[in-house]
């Protein structure tokens, strides 16, 4: 039998464990390791999905960009047919997360892989948006440098424009404000942005406005985990 890969999908926000389906735990049980992007968070919500869990019991990396020794850990386990577990930051792995390296790893050893479902909050935010979820595109993060993000934006918003597209972005969570205020200094006032705040959360906000009325009221949104769409006409 071929080793499996378990993708295990975790909360995206504190006390949402209610957005997890039961058979994850399952799933958790089959693991005898685990690859995770921060190891002291992904033992805490294993813990919280399986109380009796013994966490001492397995084997832990960590994921950063999948370092030759951490990919070469992972191979040696494929090639044992131990199954593994492969855990995100928060939401999906493989989504906007540093385990798609492990995947393709798998996939070329002829692994198993088994995505199991939970939250995204590039699905969620595309979901309640209102904007074109047949033609989509993620960007990731934006550049930093001022010059550099508004180039960027223009860019993205001149695109949206000619193929009829909704462009999803993210930026960290001390940094959303400034990426805001570019959005709202760059655009034009009839471009549509939908801003979703900390998704799954009892803050949880989804709101989509022209620039133009954004400009009146900006949120803050300072320490907030925000996916940030842009659909212009």
């Amino acid at each position: 039998m071929p080793s499996i890969v378990y993708l295990i999908p975790t909360v995206l926000a504190e006390n949402s464990i209610a957005t997890l389906p039961p058979y994850l735990l399952d799933a958790v049980k089959e693991c005898r390791v685990f690859f995770v992007e921060n190891e002291r968070t992904a033992r805490r919500f294993l813990k919280l999905l399986w109380k009796e869990i013994r966490i001492d019991d397995y084997q832990w990396y960590t994921i950063h960009k999948a370092e030759a020794e951490v990919r070469n850990s992972f191979l040696q386990y494929l090639k044992e047919e131990i199954t593994i577990g492969v855990l995100s930051e928060s939401g999906c792995p493989g989504i906007a997360d540093p385990g798609q390296i492990l995947i393709e790893a798998a996939h070329d050893k002829g692994a198993i892989i088994r995505p199991l479902v939970g939250p995204s909050a590039l699905l969620l935010a595309l979901m309640g948006s209102g904007m074109n979820g047949q033609h989509f595109q993620f960007l990731g993060y934006l550049p930093v440098d001022t010059g550099e993000r508004i180039q960027a934006i223009r860019t993205i918003e001149a695109e949206s424009a000619k193929k009829n597209c909704t462009q999803l972005f993210i930026e960290t969570p001390y940094r959303t404000n400034q990426l805001l205020e570019a959005l709202l200094k760059t655009c034009r006032g009839e471009t549509r942005l939908c801003i979703a705040c900390d998704l799954t959360a009892s803050a949880e906000f989804i709101h989509t406005k022209p620039v133009s009325v954004w400009r009146k009221h900006p949120p803050d949104l300072h320490k907030h985990q925000v996916v940030f769409l842009l659909h212009a006409r």
